[in-house]
């Protein structure tokens, strides 16, 4: 959208709410999301690892979410806190890497996929 100045905190606020509506319409019409064996139900929030349900948390499941959205990108642990936990964090924090092992833990065998890169952050495949 465009919006010309001078313009009001309000409508930028609706501008960008309607935004956010139809990316949220367009994620949950994709309903399912895959990377390997592992299959994601947006819809329903369900998680199938070889044709088996695992049990995620919220954030567990936004996390895995984020990693096969981007299969293949470096995702610094920055960018990881700001789109999972909507806050941006510049430091050391080890809640992506808690998170991150217990997510592996529950997933498996498939959990050696995510893959740490030093420094940086973690990926998902290649």
């Amino acid at each position: 959208d465009y919006i010309s100045k001078p313009f009001g905190v309000m409508e930028l606020i609706s501008r960008v709410n309607a935004v956010l509506r139809r990316t949220n319409t367009v994620k949950d019409s994709l309903k399912t999301i895959k990377f390997e064996e592992i299959v994601m139900d947006l819809a329903r929030r369900t998680v199938y690892v070889a044709g088996k349900e695992v049990n995620l948390t919220f954030k567990e499941f936004e996390l895995l979410e984020f990693l096969i959205e981007n299969e293949g990108i470096v995702l610094s642990r920055d960018k990881i806190m700001n789109r999972v936990w909507d806050t941006f964090f510049e430091g050391e924090s080890r809640t992506v890497d808690v998170h991150i092992r217990t997510l592996r833990l529950k997933l498996g065998e498939y959990g050696k996929y995510i893959e740490t890169i030093r420094n940086v952050g973690y990926k998902i495949g290649k």
